[in-house]
């Protein structure tokens, strides 16, 4: 996934192994799972500049984890994400961001 997301310009900032954390903290057993902050620092920019306070949204989350024999990745929609703050000038910033997402989620499968 890393790959398929630098591709559309993403950096991964973070990446938290949920399952090793439970493990650690509360002695869960899980399937794999990890969430990936993904951030693309010209959206991020733009985002920034047009609102301040849009950081406590950031960066994109992706998910990665185990489901049967397999994988899946999910990604949080931006237009969901930047629209909690109702500023109409963000619209093409998520817009754009969703694409890039969706992108890179489909060249997984290609």
């Amino acid at each position: 996934m890393k790959d398929a997301l630098k591709a559309e310009g993403f950096g991964v900032l973070t990446e938290i192994d949920v399952r090793r954390t439970l493990k650690e903290k509360i002695d869960a057993e899980m399937e794999p799972y990890s969430i990936l902050g993904a951030c693309n620092p010209q959206l991020a920019h733009r985002a920034l500049t047009t609102e301040p306070e849009i950081g406590l949204l950031l960066p994109c989350n992706v998910v990665v984890r185990a489901e049967g024999g397999g994988s899946c990745v999910e990604i949080a929609d931006p237009k969901v994400m930047l629209g909690i703050v109702s500023n109409d000038a963000l619209d093409a910033i998520a817009d754009e961001a969703k694409q890039r997402l969706e992108r890179a989620l489909a060249a997984l499968t290609a």
